[in-house]
């Protein structure tokens, strides 16, 4: 450069340097027109480093600005060669400690853009980082040069971010290739790519200050309304950062932030209405082409068959492959924007639970609950594998002291709990069966949609009825002939145990309604899938009953609705064993040969109903000796009492008829109601006895009565090492025999009794009564009866 420009650029005026950079700016065009180009790179080179790099030297900084912009405006349409070594400089100065440099900066890279146009999106990272602090600036000045050349970079980004590529990437491709060459090889890049700019706002969408937030929703707003761009597929990226936007004090700030996720949660129930729409119709084509096939095929056989005429396949053929022609080129023709856009709808969701740990934050919990109730009707199987972390968390919303907040959470409640019941109901063994829960489900909402929507939802009015043993016996059948619906979504696994956990975690809430709501779902699924959910021997059992003293009247009217509910599933297992579908194995297990045994298993009345099926009654009455030893449950009482019933079933007739032998009369007379021992005594006692006995060198009973007893020893004093008696959970009647010594079984057990869940001092056992029993058998009737059958007088 001539003295006088540096003298000029170096000057501490404005003006001055005004007059210097004009100067610089005429010598550069006459270069240019000149072609002498190595005399302009010897000018930016000066530019650069006796100016713009000048730290210490404001005015000096200051006139490397002007003047690297004056170049760029006299280099017109060769700039794109340049720019490499203009943009960097001014980049630097948009850190300097003196404001006017910064501004200067933010002056000159705005000349620098106007004429570069879409090659300044070659350096969109870095000026967007630049603007991102600038925005923030304490000195207005800067602050407003950065907000003009803010404006100026959409204005570039609106128009050329989807297509432009750079010049520079042209003249690349000509050089390096021939012409055939070229039109093979792929389109080169453009200036501007999303996939780069995403991790930088990875980084800066966790910034506090609100006019950086203001900033960051503005561009977002913009991308995303660029359709080529397709902003939405890296939502997940920065949505969690977006969500706490909504909790800034700052109300634009908050504005911005609703209508920007406002726009993108439209995009996506968009995108999904157009691939479902897509796929019925390609559904439709292809049934209807299917159709059309079986039609001409159907035709050219009747043709030929009523005329005689050969039919000719080539014709045939070649109207079918007109058609697949046609319906190829209507589907190419019939692009929709948005079928191709890929949304990651499981990132998503994982962002909106995370959400809704942070109760404190109401905007962000509201607007994770509305996004949630919108992904149940665009993809409720995405939405399922998330239900007890839902559950954890939007149950206490409901009793929210915010009514928005309670509103939105009892949507989604109602919305997720229809589409569960919506689901198939547990397929038992034996092969998958249809569901024929009474619970209204999609199919039937028709006829009762809000009776059954109300019933479902409210806390005090839900009657959902178990079934009885036959129709429950019923769903479990398998039905060969029943064939899924049609259009049904593939089914979705729900995680019971983690929902199950959660729901039992929300008794100890303070909310009454939110206790109501954990129950009305407990009700629910274990009416869908009971042995997946509850059972007396569950470790939240115990729960259950200590909820039964909860101050709420109508939480104590749903657990006992629950209690009844598990009473009522466990019935119906004990009356499997009397109920025909299991004849052929009762008769295989009378006539039980020496190569198989029963295997004693830890539940004691299983294990002695076992026996008896078997007429094993000498093992029975062995099994009822050790049961004598142990500590009785409630659980254990209860299913010795149901025992006792069903040996009045039909399939004990046998049994009871050997127990009515003269020489085995004694011990069943004692417990049968109402009949005085002494006057059936019989004096027969030579006749031979009836029943059936076993070979003890055949069966090894012994040493299954000696593990069995050994096993049961080991569960009792590991129950009272634990101290978990008192509470029933790890009940002896949870214990598999077969497991090693070491007490694995046991332990397995244990752990999938559910959390810890507190419960009261049980209350003092009650005082003995002499109240006679006309139904049901105590412990001493149950030693009389295998007195009776050993063939012993009870003592």
């Amino acid at each position: 450069m001539d003295v006088s420009i540096q003298r000029a650029l170096n000057d501490k005026l404005y003006d001055k340097r005004k007059v210097g950079a004009l100067e610089l700016e005429r010598v550069i065009r006459e270069l240019v027109v000149t072609r002498d180009y190595p005399r302009v790179q010897a000018i930016l080179e000066q530019l650069c480093n006796e100016f713009a790099y000048a730290v210490h030297q404001p005015h000096a900084r200051n006139g490397g600005l002007i003047g690297l912009a004056a170049a760029a405006i006299a280099l017109g349409p060769e700039l794109p060669r340049y720019l490499e070594k203009i943009v960097p400089p001014v980049l630097a100065c948009f850190t300097d400690q003196d404001a006017r440099v910064r501004y200067y900066a933010c002056e000159a890279m705005y000349n620098i853009a106007k004429v570069a146009k879409g090659e300044i999106l070659i350096y969109f990272n870095d000026i967007f980082d630049a603007l991102c602090k600038l925005g923030a600036d304490s000195e207005l000045s800067v602050k407003n040069g950065a907000e003009l050349l803010d404006r100026l970079i959409k204005d570039i980004v609106s128009e050329s971010a989807a297509s432009y590529v750079s010049v520079l990437e042209g003249e690349l491709s000509y050089d390096l290739a021939d012409k055939e060459e070229i039109e093979d090889r792929p389109p080169p890049p453009t200036a501007f790519s999303l996939r780069r700019f995403i991790p930088l706002l990875q980084e800066r969408i966790w910034v506090i200050n609100p006019f950086t937030r203001q900033f960051l929703v503005g561009w977002i707003t913009l991308l995303d309304s660029i359709p080529d761009l397709e902003l939405v597929t890296f939502l997940p990226d920065f949505l969690g950062g977006l969500l706490k936007f909504l909790s800034d004090p700052n109300r634009d700030v908050h504005v911005a932030t609703q209508s920007c996720l406002d726009k993108f949660l439209s995009e996506i129930k968009r995108i999904s209405r157009v691939k479902k729409g897509i796929a019925e119709s390609k559904k439709s084509r292809e049934g209807g082409k299917r159709k059309r096939e079986e039609s001409v095929d159907s035709g050219s056989v009747q043709i030929g068959a009523e005329e005689g005429d050969e039919v000719d396949p080539d014709s045939s053929d070649d109207h079918g492959e007109e058609e697949d022609d046609d319906d190829d080129a209507s589907g190419e023709e019939d692009w929709i924007p948005g079928q191709d856009v890929q949304i990651n709808y499981r990132k998503i969701l994982e962002i909106l639970t995370a959400t809704l740990d942070s109760p404190l934050e109401e905007d962000s919990l509201l607007e994770s609950l509305r996004w949630i109730v919108e992904f149940l009707d665009i993809c409720p199987e995405e939405v399922l594998p998330f239900t007890p972390k839902i559950l954890a968390h939007m149950l206490p919303a409901m009793a929210s002291g915010v009514e928005s907040i309670r509103q939105a959470a009892a949507r989604v409640n109602a919305g997720l709990m229809d589409y569960v019941v919506s689901l198939s109901d547990e397929p038992e063994i034996g092969g998958p069966s249809q569901s024929t829960s009474r619970i209204p489900i999609s199919g039937e909402r028709q006829d009762g949609a809000s009776s059954a929507r109300a019933s479902l939802s409210s806390s005090r009015d839900l009657e959902i009825r178990s079934p009885t043993p036959a129709q429950a016996h019923k769903q479990s059948l398998p039905n060969a002939n029943a064939s899924p619906p049609s259009g049904a979504h593939p089914q979705v696994d729900l995680d019971y145990a983690a929902a199950v956990n959660a729901l039992t975690l929300l008794f100890l809430n303070d909310h009454e309604a939110t206790r109501v709501a954990a129950l009305t779902w407990l009700i629910m699924l274990h009416r869908k899938a009971p042995r997946k959910v509850l059972a007396f021997n569950d470790g939240t059992f115990p729960a259950l009953l200590k909820t039964l003293s909860d101050p709420a009247e109508a939480v104590v009217t749903k657990d006992l609705q629950l209690l009844s509910q598990i009473s009522r599933n466990n019935s119906w297992k004990l009356n499997n064993s009397s109920t025909m579908q299991l004849s052929e194995l009762r008769k295989r297990l009378r006539n039980l040969e020496s190569k198989a045994s029963p295997a004693l298993y830890a539940p004691h009345v299983a294990t002695f109903s076992l026996c008896l099926l078997a007429q094993a009654y000498e093992q029975a009455y062995n099994l009822l000796q050790i049961f004598a030893e142990l500590e009785m449950t409630v659980n254990i009482l209860i299913q010795i009492d149901k025992l006792v019933q069903l040996i009045e079933s039909p399939v004990f007739t046998y049994l009871r008829l050997q127990l009515l032998e003269p020489e085995n009369s004694i011990g069943y007379l004692h417990i049968a109601p109402k009949v005085n021992p002494s006057s059936s005594t019989s004096s027969s006692y030579d006749r031979p006895n009836r029943l059936k006995g076993r070979d003890d060198g055949i069966i090894r009973w012994n040493e299954l009565l000696e593990k069995f007893r050994s096993v049961q020893e080991r569960a009792r004093r590991a129950q009272r090492h634990s101290g978990e008696t008192e509470d029933g959970r790890g009940s002896l009647s949870d214990v598999r025999l077969g497991e090693g010594a070491d007490g694995k079984g046991l332990k397995e057990t244990r752990n999938t009794s559910g959390p810890p869940v507190p419960v009261k001092d049980p209350a003092p056992p009650a005082a003995p009564t002499t109240a006679k029993r006309t139904g049901g058998l105590g412990m001493r009737q149950i030693r009389n009866l295998g007195g009776a059958v050993r063939g012993k007088r009870p003592g």
